[in-house]
């Protein structure tokens, strides 16, 4: 594998610890309207009485400081957690659209400060992508927490870094023009508590440092600049309360616009932990320097050809080679007891198109499963899709069209080194990971459970 392609293998996880002293199971609280798109349960978080203790993802370069807070509650591990206070005005935001006309009752609604609406305290999630920036802005609640507002908006920052290895002008133009729209959405609602991470991109680009200064003096948002090591944890913070509660193991992929990431989670010794519980059953890890951007602008996007389409396939599965899993993966997915878990616009898009969707629903998506004959099948596709048909369909849009096929030769590599009989697609990942992380470091469930726990005693007495 090419040097600048990173892994890491962590030794066997340990043996679950035993499960603490209550057994107290908290109640099922009927869900609020909103699905799939606006609430994370407690089991989406893992919020169980014990949590098995296992070597967690780079645990030596976390800080030890925020770990302490929260390890007798979810999990270690967690990197710093920087804040957003009193976020200066950005040059580029303006007002709402909408804004005066709704102060005389026209217009969209313009949301007030958390602060003047006596809320609790609201936690956001930004991530600035190789392709995409998107913003989450969640409310902690005593079963995981509920999205309150959310942005997306392509910005193919690392449009062009492949070759030039510097961010071009029109890429930071669109990516400030988004940020500052995120600065609004954080002002807006009073946010207080956050994390802002710039990913592949700018870790690659020349010039991805005076990027962020640029960022931090035009939009007034400090933006932190995370390894892949972090990057493929916070990915499976994100969405591990998709596995398979049966499974023995999984290989969760993440498929970029520069960087792949790939996981195994070795659950043969879980001892019944789920949801973020998982993240400390990390056996292994890569990340790979590809992804749907730098990939199709090395291949051709437009007009792939079943041979063009191919070179892609072998330029991803290249850096695969050296990527040494051990025989207990192979072992492990021979019993088909290990399923992949994909969380990328690739596998959306597929899943999508696999469902008909006349028009993309996330609630439809997120957790759909797919056997991988079916995975095969939409990738076969897609593939014979001239580029006038990608645009045209609803799932996968004209921002969509030239890369689509590249993410399906990153998938298809990961498919022909590792053959796995199911596929469980997530709409979810980093920015959930980093809400979770969040919320964990403040102890802010441990706290509720502490509190109904002795209101119970009390009330016994």
């Amino acid at each position: 594998m090419p040097s600048s392609a990173a892994s890491h293998q962590i030794a066997d996880p340990q043996k679950a610890l035993a499960e603490s002293g209550s057994s107290e199971q908290p109640k099922r609280r009927k869900r609020r309207r909103g699905g799939k798109r606006s609430v994370f349960t407690r089991a989406d978080v893992g919020l169980r009485d014990s949590t098995p203790a296992t070597v967690p993802l780079g645990r030596s370069h976390l800080d030890d400081r925020v770990a302490d807070k929260v390890e007798d509650s979810i999990a270690p591990g967690l990197g710093p957690q920087p804040h957003v206070e009193e976020l200066p005005e950005p040059t580029r935001a303006r007002a709402p659209a909408g804004a005066e006309a709704h102060k005389n009752g026209r217009g969209p609604r313009v949301h007030r400060r958390a602060s003047d609406q006596g809320e609790q305290t609201l936690y956001a999630a930004l991530d600035l992508g190789t392709n995409n920036c998107r913003l989450l802005i969640a409310r902690p609640e005593e079963r995981g927490f509920r999205v309150v507002d959310a942005y997306s908006r392509i910005v193919r920052l690392g449009e062009g870094v492949g070759a030039n290895k510097r961010l071009g002008d029109a890429a930071m133009e669109r990516a400030i023009d988004a940020l500052a729209n995120c600065h609004r959405k954080l002002a807006e609602r009073g946010v207080l508590r956050s994390r802002l991470i710039a990913t592949e991109a700018c870790r690659a680009a020349e010039n991805g440092d005076e990027f962020i200064a640029r960022v931090q003096k035009e939009t007034g948002l400090a933006l932190e600049v995370v390894n892949r090591e972090t990057e493929a944890r916070l990915a499976v913070a994100g969405c591990v309360s998709l596995v398979d509660q049966q499974a023995d193991g999984v290989i969760l992929f993440d498929i970029g616009g520069g960087s792949s990431e790939i996981v195994w989670l070795d659950l043969r010794n879980r001892c019944g932990a789920r949801g973020f519980a998982l993240t400390r059953f990390i056996r292994s890890w890569t990340s790979l320097p590809v992804g749907v951007v730098n990939l199709a602008e090395r291949h051709g996007g437009v007009d792939v050809t079943h041979e063009v389409f191919e070179a892609m396939v072998a330029d991803a599965a290249g850096h695969l080679e050296d990527f040494n899993l051990g025989d207990d993966l192979t072992h492990a997915i021979a019993t088909g007891k290990v399923h992949m878990l994909g969380t990328s616009g690739t596998v959306t898009t597929l899943a999508g198109v696999h469902l008909g969707l006349k028009r993309y629903d996330r609630r439809r998506v997120d957790g759909a499963w797919l056997e991988d004959d079916q995975v095969g099948a939409m990738i076969d596709r897609l593939r014979e899709m001239p580029y006038e048909e990608r645009v045209e369909n609803p799932c996968i849009g004209a921002d969509r069209a030239d890369l689509v096929l590249a993410g399906c030769a990153i998938l298809e590599a990961i498919r022909r080194r590792w053959s796995c009989s199911r596929l469980r697609v997530a709409d979810r990942g980093l920015r959930e990971g980093i809400l979770t992380e969040l919320m964990a470091a403040d102890g802010v469930w441990s706290r509720k459970t502490h509190g109904r726990r002795n209101g119970r005693q009390r009330g016994r007495k």
